[in-house]
Formats: structure tokens, sequence, C-alpha cells
């Protein structure tokens, strides 16, 4: 008993210690947020501010349209996020629980897209985009216009399926016992009442995992945003944050108080999706 009783001390303590060091970049990050540019840039370093400057969050706010750049991000997020949940978990529960001629084919295929790096299609989606035909003045062949550059759909179509969400949905789906399916298949079900009715109102695990990954990853996109824009009022929040960056300085205090607003949407999600987060990246990897 006393062994394990040391063991699990020991193995307490080790956490503890490796959160705090997961835990110091963020607290970094708010401390300097209060902080003026002379006690950042002063060559002894304190780690609580000398004098807490409050007023760093309304200057940081104050430079450009924030209220915009909130804006355009929860809705191109709250889009991409709502159409992922839905098509993922369609195309997952199909791989997972139908039977059809290239079915392992096209799940092969779904396999292939994860191990692509998004760096090697981003000019053949941009060009996609830019061509697209009968959008943004564009003509049949899509010549003539700029397609979806610089509009919402350009910034949400690309990203409202994916390889990880389908192979994540895919991987809890197997969990279920086939006698579900017999079950439902004797008392007359058609296909997609027994996905809408038995197999949706138990996926919130794995809808709640997907659903913050893919929050994160929309959120906190750069390149795509800074590629698919070139106006003002269609910045997203990580393209906001640029105008605190000059040639040759850095306003390291605002940085800091902008970027604290922006993580607390993500931080408030995960809070409250905490327990099906972990409960969805347990079940997913029960059965391959």
């Amino acid at each position: 008993m006393k062994g394990k009783l040391g063991s699990k001390i020991g193995l307490s303590a080790l956490m503890f210690i490796i959160a705090v060091i997961m835990l110091c970049p963020f607290l970094l990050m708010v401390v300097t947020s209060f902080k003026t540019m002379g006690e950042i840039q002063s060559p002894t370093f304190s780690f609580i501010p000398h004098k807490w400057m409050w007023h760093n969050y309304v200057v940081a706010m104050s430079k450009g349209d924030w209220l915009r750049y909130f804006y355009n991000s929860f809705v191109v997020t709250l889009i991409t996020v709502a159409a992922s949940l839905i098509l993922n978990s369609m195309a997952g529960y199909a791989f997972a629980r139908l039977r059809f001629p290239g079915r392992d084919v096209l799940f092969f295929s779904v396999l292939i897209g994860i191990m692509v790096p998004s760096q090697v299609t981003m000019i053949p989606t941009f060009l996609m985009m830019k061509t697209f035909p009968l959008a943004g003045g564009n003509d049949l062949f899509g010549a003539g216009g700029i397609g979806f550059i610089n509009s919402y759909t350009g910034l949400i179509f690309p990203f409202v399926a994916g390889s990880f969400g389908i192979f994540l949905c895919r991987q809890f789906f197997l969990t279920f016992p086939r006698a579900l399916d017999e079950a439902a298949q004797i008392d007359g079900a058609s296909t997609w009442r027994v996905f809408y009715q038995i197999y949706l109102p138990l996926s919130k695990p794995v809808l709640a995992t997907l659903a913050i990954f893919k929050t994160t990853s929309t959120w906190n996109d750069y390149m795509w945003p800074l590629i698919m824009t070139n106006s003002e009022q269609m910045r997203t929040v990580q393209l906001g944050l640029t105008m605190f960056r000059g040639e040759t300085s850095v306003e390291w205090n605002l940085l800091m108080a902008a970027t604290t607003l922006v993580v607390l949407p993500l931080m408030l999600l995960f809070l409250f999706a905490q327990r099906y987060f972990v409960q969805g990246i347990v079940t997913t990897g029960l059965k391959a």
C-alpha cells in the first residue's frame, strides 16, 4: 500500500510539474499584456509587472476594426464547424456501417488526404476558388472575375470536410455492435433513420472532439485568410494581430493583450466540451 501511495504521489507531482511548464508560455503572455514597453525591453526580467497597465487592452482594441475581425472569425468558424460535423459524421457512418462497392478503395483515398500537407494543395485550391464558374464575375468557364476571393465562401468552402474528420467519425462508429444495425433493420428503419435517430444522438463525444479540433484550426488559421482576402473588411483575428508588428519593432504589450482576447473563446470552448473531448479521444481508438 505504501509503495502504491508513493508512486501515486510521485506521478501526481510529475504531472503537476509538467502542467506548470506547459502553462508558463500562457501565463507569460498574460502578464506581458499588462507591462509597459520599457519594462519589456528592460535588461532585468521580472515576471510580475511593476505596474499593471489595464489600458493596454483598450489601446490594442482601438487599433483596427476588431469588432469586424471577431465577427469574420466567428462566422467563418461557426459555418465551417457546423458543415464539417454534418458531412464528416455522414461520411464516417457510411464507411463504418454501410457496405457498398469500392468502400475500402474510397477510404484508402481518404487516408491519403491525411498524409498530404496542406501547403501542397494550397495553390491548386486557391486557383479553384479564383476560377469557380459563375462566381465573383466569372463566366461559365471561370474567367473574367475574381471567383470566391475576398469572400466568406472562399474562406469556408475548402474546409467544410476533411480526411481527419471522416477518419475520426469512422473509428467512433466502428465501436458500435453490429446487432444495433440488425435490430433497426428488423424494425423497418431506413439507413437515414438509423443514422439520424440512433447513431447521431450517441455521437456527442466524437462530435465534440471534432468540433474542438476544427474550431481550433479554423480560428487560428493565418495563411489561408492571408491568401484569400485583400480588404480590411474581410480580415480575421489572426490577420488583425499582424498590425502590432512593424518592420523594425513589435509592440509586445499590445500584441499580447490582443492575443489574450483572441485565445479566450478557444479556452471557453475547451472548458465546456472537455468531458466529451476526453471521452471521444478514448473511444475513437478502441477499434481499427
